[in-house]
Order: structure tokens, then C-alpha cells, then sequence
């Protein structure tokens, strides 16, 4: 299974997806630091909401195989810059959580992550498993090795898929 790198606001939902990712039952517990589990690495909010501690989120990128910049269906706001992509080595997706809410506004944030530069985006409920199935199949696909001259020859060609 390819190692899921969780990024996102304070309740977000990062750490009741890990939860809802291993089977377990689903508790809310206040992420203080950098916790690296057997499938995901989950990240408290503040490192994504504060300017001085945002740059360790790229060292902790380093230790995963895709990126996930998780948003809940109601945020207040938009935490991820246009073509963040741009910044990121690994394959990026996007996750929406809380898609029940009263105030869900599932087109706005799949917008966002779109404009962030998401390769694909999963929609999910933690509470009730909705979507979690078709993430965890997509972090079950085998794990894309990058080969060097393949590597050379997409970039020559100008590719964004280098692998």
C-alpha cells in the first residue's frame, strides 16, 4: 500500500480518515504532532495554517508516496495556492471529507484542489465510510518506479507524467 501524506486544516478530518483507513472505529483525537502510521502520515493543522511552521511539511512529504491535501466540504476558505503542485514531488491528490454537513459545498472545494493541481480528487464521509473504500483501493494500486530515461524523454517532450 503506497504511504498517504495527510496536509490540511485544523479539523479537517485528516486524523479520522487514518482512522477510518485502518477499520478502526472512529474517535476524535487532537493531532499534536507528526504522526507516521503504517499507511498515512498525519500531520497536525497549524503546520498547513502557520507561515513558520509550513516548510516542515515538505520534509515530512519526503517519507510518503502521494501527497493528499485534504479540505472538509465546509471550509470557511481556501488554504492551498493555485499550482501548489508545482512545489510537491509526488503524485498529489485531493480529499473532501465532511460531505454531509449542513453547509457542504462539495463543487467550490473540488475547485480548489483542481486548481491546486490535484491528479484526482475522492469525496468521503469518515463517519460512515462513504468514498473511503475507493481511496483505500487507489492506495492499494502499485507503486509507480520512476525510470531515469523515461524520465529524461517525458520531460524532453514536455510531459507533466514523468513516470
Amino acid at each position: 500500500m503506497r504511504k498517504l501524506f495527510l496536509c490540511g486544516r485544523t479539523e479537517a478530518g485528516k486524523t479520522t480518515l487514518t482512522q477510518a483507513l485502518k477499520g478502526e472505529k472512529v474517535h476524535y483525537h487532537k493531532t499534536q504532532y507528526v504522526k507516521t502510521w503504517d499507511i498515512t502520515i498525519d500531520t497536525p493543522g497549524e503546520y498547513a495554517e502557520t507561515k513558520q511552521l509550513a516548510h516542515a511539511l515538505g520534509c515530512f512529504s519526503f517519507d510518503s508516496d502521494v501527497v493528499g491535501l485534504l479540505c472538509s466540504a465546509d471550509e470557511p476558505y481556501n488554504l492551498f495556492d493555485p499550482a501548489i503542485i508545482g512545489v510537491v514531488n509526488r503524485p498529489m491528490i485531493g480529499i473532501i471529507t465532511k460531505i454531509d454537513t449542513p453547509n457542504a459545498n462539495v463543487p467550490m472545494v473540488r475547485r480548489w484542489l483542481e486548481e491546486a493541481g490535484c491528479e484526482r480528487i475522492f469525496t468521503v464521509n469518515n463517519l460512515t465510510g462513504e468514498g473511503v473504500d475507493e481511496l483505500r483501493d487507489y492506495l492499494m494500486e502499485e507503486k509507480r518506479v520512476l525510470d531515469l530515461d523515461k524520465v529524461k524523454e517525458n520531460q524532453r517532450k514536455g510531459l507533466r507524467d514523468w513516470a
